[in-house]
């Protein structure tokens, strides 16, 4: 696993020399050698990569990482650019579209995100190839938790937007007046009819960001084959 070198190392430090993360260290290493994991190990910790402590504004907590070969890069709701674009991607870019107008591109490549604040944190980090949750419950968990904690802790406001209950359940430990908590159903096929469109979370996150002199997020993902 490459190691996390930014401000993320500092914060997180109390959590490698806990029991749990030495069994998650090991479980992880024997995983990537014996069977078919994504990400690469390389990307396991892109969203911490991407997006400095010190950088975050916005906070996107998904599941587990996308288990079809080549989607997932460590950033939730996010593939590399040249594969196709997931159903519940599909429909954050209808609410982007019908909340700012923006337009719908024809790649599902969310680093552009990650670089202005937008901290996409999957709160598992590893799956088997074709095995939905197959890494549940082996320690990310409360590492992703640790995670959350240090955000709720920063002395300034963020925006967290909890889409479905997974997300939702995390919800207990934002107790910082600071912070704005935005929730709706998942934007997975299953669920966005009931209230993730129409939520209108991009919106409400750019007034927010605003209204605290922040800079507002571009969400508009660029095309790339024009």
């Amino acid at each position: 696993m490459a190691a996390i070198s930014n401000d993320w190392a500092e914060a997180l430090r109390e959590e490698y020399k806990k029991e749990y993360y030495k069994k998650l260290y090991f479980k992880i290493n024997q995983e990537y050698r014996e069977r078919e994991i994504f990400p690469p190990s390389e990307d396991i910790f892109n969203a911490f990569h991407f997006t400095p402590l010190k950088d975050v504004k916005v906070v996107i907590l998904g599941q587990d990482p996308y288990h079809n070969n080549g989607q997932a890069h460590g950033l939730c709701f996010s593939v590399k650019p040249d594969v196709d674009v997931p159903p519940s991607l599909v429909n954050i870019y209808q609410e982007l579209h019908d909340d700012l107008g923006c337009e719908i591109p024809d790649n599902g490549y969310l680093v552009k995100w990650a670089k202005q604040g937008v901290l996409m944190l999957n709160t598992v980090l590893t799956v088997r190839a074709h095995q939905a949750n197959s890494h549940r419950g082996i320690g990310w968990e409360e590492f992703t938790d640790a995670a959350i904690r240090v955000l709720n802790e920063q002395d300034r406001p963020i925006v967290f937007l909890l889409w479905g209950r997974p997300a939702q359940n995390k919800k207990a430990m934002l107790n910082n007046p600071k912070h704005l908590i935005l929730e709706a159903p998942h934007p997975s096929p299953l669920s966005a009819y009931r209230g993730f469109f129409g939520c209108r979370h991009f919106s409400q996150t750019n007034e927010f960001l605003r209204f605290h002199q922040m800079e507002p997020i571009d969400w508009q993902i660029e095309s790339i084959h024009q």
